[in-house]
């Protein structure tokens, strides 16, 4: 190469030049951050970065452990360049409360990504559709007929027919002795109920059933998955290279093809019930879609696929994840396994089944599994939002189109807000009024403001309800005789985020 340049000055003399061009254009680039319309502004600090990759190379596998490593060096608000998109990272519960609060408005929209229009039918979905018209209806929708608490009771018996065979699962194992992948009994029971809730009946069985977990699992790792191109444009180009593109295509193009299969399925039936289930939010939505002439509300097939994959998005990874640490941590912790025994057979008293006023009643069991959302927020990362306008938060200039990535993670390990973050202790909630709905922004597993998430209340019912039952009718421990303080806690990474291996135990049934 070198011999090349050395005998043809023009390819030396346009290459030096061009590489002139690009350093000189970094540096005018970063000084109009610095620099706007003549004033200086104060712009949140910044870790060093690498031309054209920015900050991009400091995210890792795992960005929340990155970026609260990061955040502890230049603060909790901290700004960032991933290629040539500027990004406010926040890392505090005050911050939080500016952006999702005080400023709402202003950080409503989410950034634009191929990714998602691409697997969210041109972002019909109620998490990245544009604030407007539109969105609102889709969240009317969401939190008036889909998610409403009276909704969600009344799937009350899908979440115990579905436990009750995962309950039977366990006992199998019980009477030999065998290992239970409590991991894998999670991803299950959660898509079981989800499916009954969502389509009327489970596709997690047979073949097809199989097939359309795959493509789930895939949608959900595409959908976390960073685009080259969203960040660099002029090097879109990579992801047509590696595959990505196709890769985003194929599972588009097969999710697509099982959701019109479902919506077809349940036109068919009409009003017939597939399983006895009764409304389905397939059935709601196809309602809605018929008769929006009456309802005044105008959607499309996109927007009820749009929808149901939110619902699963949503409603499957996340709470097999919580249900999966929240065991992990038990079980590392036989003292807060027993308490929460003692409190859910205490108020149980023999009876085989546990009702929603059983659970209105255990304030352990919901303590721990707030500590879970802390300890292990499941989706570390909140879905990003963009500036809309020019707006100053704690006394930092945010620019415009700048693109804002909440640290849930980091925030609920913040010892500014929580006296021993980095230990599990479910105690800490006995005697506090903090909760996870969005009001309080230590604890925002679910986002907050107008884009907090709609389905708290499905994914908690699920939570609690499998959670004291697995420890009502079952003692625990781990598998081949690990101690708790062994136990592997790597994390794996994805939109939610589970723990790197199974979680194996071993069951014994008691007698209740």
């Amino acid at each position: 190469m070198c011999e090349i340049f050395v005998s043809h000055p023009f390819i030396l003399q346009s290459a030096l030049f061009s590489l002139f061009v690009f350093v000189l254009s970094f540096f005018v680039r970063n000084h109009w951050f610095r620099k706007t319309n003549g004033k200086e502004l104060n712009l949140p600090p910044s870790p060093s970065r690498l031309p054209i990759l920015g900050n991009l190379h400091q995210l890792g596998t795992l960005p929340h452990r990155n970026l609260q490593s990061l955040a502890k060096k230049h603060g909790p608000l901290m700004l960032l360049h991933f290629g040539s998109v500027p990004a406010l990272v926040v890392s505090s519960a005050d911050a939080a409360k500016e952006i999702m609060k005080t400023h709402d408005l202003n950080f409503v929209n989410r950034p634009d990504s191929s990714v998602s229009k691409r697997l969210l039918y041109n972002c019909k979905d109620v998490s990245v559709a544009p604030y407007g018209e539109y969105w609102r209806q889709l969240k009317s929708i969401c939190v008036l007929q889909l998610l409403s608490n009276k909704r969600v009771q009344s799937f009350h018996f899908i979440r115990e027919e579905e436990t009750e065979i995962m309950m039977r699962k366990i006992g199998e194992c019980s009477s030999s002795r065998g290992v239970v992948d409590l991991s894998g009994m999670f991803v299950g029971i959660a898509n079981d109920v989800v499916c009954r809730s969502a389509f009327g009946r489970k596709y997690g069985e047979g073949e097809n059933g199989k097939r359309f977990l795959m493509v789930l699992k895939e949608f959900l790792v595409v959908l976390g998955s960073i685009s080259v191109g969203n960040f660099i444009p002029w090097l879109s180009w990579v992801d047509w290279v590696n595959g990505f593109d196709s890769r985003v295509e194929k599972v588009a193009r097969e999710m697509d093809d099982f959701l019109e299969a479902v919506i077809q399925e349940r036109s068919i039936k009409g009003q017939e019930r597939i399983s006895g289930d009764g409304d389905n939010f397939v059935d709601i939505l196809l309602g809605i879609y018929m008769d929006n002439s009456t309802t005044g509300v105008s959607i499309d097939r996109d927007s009820i696929k749009a929808i149901i994959l939110d619902v699963f998005a949503a409603g499957t990874d996340t709470t097999a994840t919580v249900l999966e640490w929240a065991m992990t941590e038990l079980l590392r912790h036989p003292a807060f396994m027993k308490k929460l025994q003692q409190e859910v057979r205490g108020i149980l008293k023999g009876r085989q089944q546990i009702t929603e006023d059983d659970l209105e009643k255990m304030h352990y069991l919901k303590a721990v599994i707030k500590e879970t959302l802390r300890f292990h927020t499941p989706i570390p990362m909140l879905v990003p939002r963009i500036a809309g306008e020019d707006v100053k938060i704690r006394g930092y200039d945010v620019l415009r189109g700048t693109m804002v990535m909440i640290n849930a993670w980091a925030i609920g390990r913040d010892p500014d807000s929580w006296d021993e973050p980095e230990k599990f202790k479910p105690e800490r909630f006995l005697d506090s009024e903090v909760d996870f709905k969005g009001m309080d922004f230590e604890l925002i597993p679910f986002g907050a403001g107008r884009r907090g998430c709609p389905g708290i209340s499905f994914s908690m019912s699920t939570n609690e309800f499998v959670l004291a039952n697995i420890v009502y009718k079952f003692d625990w421990e781990l598998a081949d005789g690990v101690d708790g303080k062994d136990l592997d806690m790597k994390e794996r990474p994805g939109v939610a985020v589970g723990r790197a291996t199974p979680l194996l135990a071993v069951a014994t049934q008691c007698a209740v």
